[in-house]
């Protein structure tokens, strides 16, 4: 297996805002008129989001932007547990051995959400609501007794959930629940790229709070240059990537991780113990779908570096670890590793 490790120092120049992005220049000559940046920043999916895009003016370009928001706003209804009409909450109310019908676009990304969990050899397992309650991860954190992480072990997992693809029909076999968090950013932005796809939009970039999307390229330009965050030091870059399709989702601690009675409690739980991972780093993956870049981000950083990259490599996926390792005097050192395609695509 051929991993590509290098010293953090020997790639960045520079430290930079952790969601900074630009266009990256290819030279090419000016046209006559050159299309508006247009810009916007809402609140949404318990994150900031800053939406980009080119037009030939800015209300054009506004209006564009607006139709995206109501998408992601759309997606944020339909799977937030917060809201007790989504369908989320109503499969996670729906009684047990009493099939749930999923709508359209609910079903197909269930599809997803199966053909993931059994991929990865269960370790992208969003059923693990019981867990996240445990921990307390949406509340300031917890520490469980034994016997309550127990309990909550016991209604945990898709394997007490049976999906009928053809009927588009979920049964609960007990009362476990379904948290967004590892699917839910990704399938936002899938939804926004189908419909530009079918609308033929302008070029546009989507940045939900460390998942970036992007479709097309800025005006005379090569690509989007695109700032992953350091894994210790959010607001710090620890690689710049331009991209030009997909999206690229990071999964780390450095900002939702929670410190309990003086311990530290990652907000990724590993399913198969019940507790909370135990990485110091992150996780970069790139992919043409926005929704398999987020699942697969929440899976290699449970699976971690060594296991992490001889998974991705076996299956061909752009995939970046950013290790954090103790240095000299006290000091931290980043050591980045990547599969072979993430090398080839982005150093």
């Amino acid at each position: 297996m051929r991993f590509f490790t290098c010293s953090l120092i020997d790639i960045i120049l520079a430290l930079a805002p952790a969601v900074a992005w630009a266009p990256q220049s290819a030279h090419v000559q000016q046209g006559s008129r050159q299309p508006l940046e247009v810009q916007r920043q809402v609140y949404l999916m318990g994150t900031r989001a800053t939406l980009a895009t080119y037009s030939i003016d800015r209300k054009s370009g506004l209006q564009q932007l607006e139709f995206f928001i109501e998408i992601l706003e759309k997606t944020e209804q339909e799977l937030s547990t917060w809201r007790p009409d989504s369908v989320l909450s109503q499969l996670n109310r729906q009684p047990v051995a009493v099939p749930f019908a999923l709508n359209a676009s609910a079903c197909r990304l269930f599809r997803d959400i199966f053909f993931w969990h059994q991929e990865t050899g269960s370790l992208f397992d969003p059923a693990i609501g019981s867990l996240i309650q445990a921990w307390r991860l949406h509340e300031g954190g917890n520490l469980p007794t034994a016997e309550v992480l127990e309990e909550a072990r016991g209604r945990a997992g898709m394997r007490y959930l049976d999906f009928a693809p053809s009927l588009c029909q979920i049964v609960r076999r007990r009362e476990t629940t379904m948290d967004p968090g590892a699917f839910g950013k990704g399938e936002a932005l899938d939804r926004v790229f189908n419909y530009t796809l079918r609308h033929r939009s302008g070029p546009w970039l989507i940045d939900l709070g460390g998942q970036v999307m992007v479709y097309g390229l800025p005006p005379k330009m090569a690509s989007w240059k695109v700032d992953l965050a350091h894994p210790l030091k959010r607001r710090r870059s620890a690689l710049a990537v331009h991209l030009t399709s997909g999206s690229v989702a990071t999964s780390g601690g450095s900002e939702r991780d929670l410190q309990v009675s003086g311990q530290h409690v990652s907000h990724i739980v590993d399913p198969r113990s019940g507790r909370p991972v135990k990485f110091k780093g992150s996780v970069a993956v790139w992919h043409p779908s926005a929704v398999v870049a987020d699942i697969l981000s929440t899976a290699l950083y449970i699976m971690g570096p060594e296991d992490g990259l001889a998974w991705a490599e076996a299956r061909g996926l752009s995939v970046c670890f950013f290790v954090a390792e103790d240095g000299r005097a006290g000091d931290v050192r980043v050591r980045v590793r990547a599969s072979p395609d993430f090398a080839r695509r982005f150093f």
